[in-house]
């Protein structure tokens, strides 16, 4: 009766495993989780599958000490150096729970991981907005830039003509007045 009801575990196990391998594959191939994510699971499940044939031999009693293994996976102890492959610490959120509510909450953590993209999204939206306006606002910076440039050159080149011009002009009124007073004095001088 315990041999029936430990091929029936072992047997129920497998069955488990291999519907862990194919909603895995199908969660990777739509695209519900990410690559990273599938490979991480893949491993556990690939753990899964090693730790059963470990059992699937200990119960049959193949391999090299199959006392000691079995001995040491009831006991829960390690003997002769051997440890418990089973004895890995559940992490708190998993601990009794059973297949399908693992399966509802591998959901609700994807859901969780969709509503972060989706805000990730959101965020990433709004700054290449932002982005895109800024870049607006610098090009319409630039032509202000540039028109200011040409006017701030061609008062330049104005200002630059009429500083010759008046220096012309200082000139030949300099020259016209010396000349003006040599004519003025010479005929002061003649008319004496």
């Amino acid at each position: 009766q315990i041999n029936v009801a430990i091929r029936s575990s072992l047997q129920n196990l497998r069955e488990k495993i291999d519907q862990l391998k194919e909603l895995l594959l199908r969660a990777v191939s739509t695209h519900q989780i990410t690559q990273l994510e599938g490979d991480r699971r893949q491993n556990l499940v690939d753990d899964l599958l090693t730790r059963h044939k470990q059992l699937e031999a200990s119960y049959k009693n193949e391999g090299p000490e199959p006392d000691m293994t079995r001995s040491s996976l009831m006991t829960g102890g390690v003997k002769r150096g051997v440890t418990n492959p089973w004895l890995l610490e559940e992490p708190e959120e998993t601990r009794g729970l059973g297949f399908d509510d693992l399966r509802q909450q591998q959901r609700r953590i994807i859901e969780e991981q969709d509503a972060g993209l989706d805000a990730l999204s959101s965020i990433i939206s709004r700054q290449k907005q932002m982005g895109q306006e800024i870049g607006n606002e610098l090009d319409e910076q630039n032509e202000i830039i540039d028109d200011l440039t040409n006017l701030v050159e061609n008062t330049d080149g104005r200002l630059r003509t009429q500083t010759r011009h008046v220096k012309m002009v200082d000139k030949k009124s300099t020259s016209c007045g010396r000349e003006w007073l040599e004519h003025k004095s010479v005929w002061m001088w003649t008319t004496k």
